[in-house]
């Protein structure tokens, strides 16, 4: 459900991320982003 909802935010509210040829990458690599800070958030907190 969270997936759902990450990769709905950022595909309607970041015009730019759907646009193009390769506008998977660009969600796949916020989602990438947001797992190693929250990761990150674990260890280190």
């Amino acid at each position: 459900m969270n997936g759902a909802m990450l990769y709905v935010v950022v595909e309607e509210l970041v015009p730019e991320a759907s646009q193009g040829t390769h506008s998977n990458i660009s969600t796949i690599g916020f989602a990438a982003g947001f797992a190693l800070m929250m990761v990150l958030d674990v260890l280190l907190g």
